[in-house]
């Protein structure tokens, strides 16, 4: 059940940047369906086009909002063309995006999601333009809503939407292969080795002393940043659940000249 807010929240994710007026059009929009409705952004740098990346932060924050928020996501490279808009509803939360996998890994947690095309052109601006549809119909969508619209009048329910292959790692025996998905501000460099993968081979291996390999470096994980000196490269657990490769007080990324996409592999060495 949806909880109903008497200020909905509606939780702004695009790779639209800080420096340009497209979120705040968007923002404008919404106000003027639902001056009620409190826009929060989740981040506007999403590096531009990354559909993978907009989708690991939405997964890494969207369940740190109230129930009955509406997330409202903008990273289309295809734009302008036949792709669809959806709506993607679970117990807690509603997803308004294009039809293009960036709802992917919000899909693997919640089996029960519902999706629906957001095909009524009543709930858009009169005037659509090619190339702006976060303003012109997302946006809209959202707002209302946000006033109380139920979800039904927007559209059918679909089965047949995009979704992105699967970033699951690969077990090996006594090894993980997995591949960096993220690259924060920092430089951090997050796999797609969750935590409880790492703690079943942990459990499975028994002791030993446990290291990430990456651009022929490898790089030992520890508990914290804390665990070693500063400079020194390091795997550790993070924030969101996943190992990450980190440089204490520096960047991973420029030392070890790795970006999204590039292997990792866990292993387990004896003492």
């Amino acid at each position: 059940m949806i909880r109903k807010m008497d200020q909905p929240i509606i939780a702004i994710l695009t790779d639209f940047g800080d420096q340009d007026f497209f979120t705040a059009s968007m923002k404008g929009v919404i106000a003027g369906i639902n001056p009620h409705a409190r826009p929060i952004d989740i981040t506007n740098k999403v590096p531009p086009f990354d559909i993978a990346a907009a989708s690991f932060i939405l997964k890494a924050s969207y369940k740190y909002f109230p129930s009955g928020t509406i997330f409202l996501v903008v990273v289309d490279p295809g734009v302008g063309t036949s792709r669809r808009i959806i709506i993607a509803q679970s117990q807690g939360y509603t997803f308004i995006a294009p039809d293009n996998g960036v709802l992917s890994w919000v899909m693997e947690e919640d089996e029960e999601i519902v999706v629906r095309e957001a095909a009524s052109e009543h709930y858009f601006l009169q005037e659509i333009s090619r190339t702006f549809e976060g303003r012109d119909k997302m946006a809209p969508v959202a707002a209302w809503l946000s006033k109380g619209i139920q979800v039904e009048n927007f559209g059918p329910v679909i089965d047949d939407y995009h979704t992105m292959e699967a970033a699951r790692p690969e077990r090996e025996g006594n090894k993980i292969w997995g591949r960096i998905i993220y690259q924060d501000g920092f430089g951090n460099l997050i796999t797609n080795i969750s935590e409880k993968e790492y703690l079943e081979l942990t459990r499975e291996v028994g002791e030993g002393s446990f290291a990430i390999s990456l651009q022929e470096k490898e790089i030992p994980v520890r508990e914290s940043y804390e665990s070693v000196e500063k400079g020194q490269l390091l795997s550790l657990v993070n924030g969101q659940g996943y190992i990450e490769i980190a440089k204490r007080q520096g960047s991973a990324a420029d030392d070890t000249k790795s970006k999204p996409g590039d292997p990792v592999l866990l292993t387990v060495k004896r003492e």
